[in-house]
């Protein structure tokens, strides 16, 4: 069982930059896919990138492309977001989540991931 810790969030001018941090608990972290979500008041949720041992997967959103990177240690059991020239669009709930499967087209669904941390948020004033 993998339990998953989001930090981070608060709130920032747009332009601005943060970085969030998920915690894992459990063993085997590094075979895990993790992945980001957000979910904005009233939207669905919505995939911002994932990680797995393969690689990268990054947004198919343009508006996301170029700004935020997801990265992981291994070592510490945590995957990070770095998001760079925020904007008040990227306002939202975002998500940590983990997935045994590396079958990368299932990435982008949450309905996919088995684990998910409680949510940290995420304001950009305009």
């Amino acid at each position: 069982q993998v339990q998953l810790a989001e930090s981070g969030g608060g709130l920032v001018q747009a332009g601005g930059s943060l970085r969030l941090s998920c915690a894992a608990s459990g063993q085997s972290f590094s075979t895990y896919t993790m992945g980001w979500f957000r979910q904005a008041p009233g939207k669905e949720r919505e995939f911002v990138a994932a990680i797995s041992e393969s690689g990268i997967i990054p947004s198919r959103v343009d508006s996301m492309k170029g700004r935020f990177t997801i990265s992981r240690d291994n070592a510490k059991n945590t995957v990070y977001l770095q998001m760079n020239s925020l904007k008040s669009e990227d306002t939202g709930v975002y998500y940590c989540a983990a997935r045994r499967s590396d079958y990368t087209p299932d990435h982008y669904y949450p309905a996919n991931y088995d684990h998910w941390g409680q949510g940290t948020q995420v304001t950009v004033s305009s």
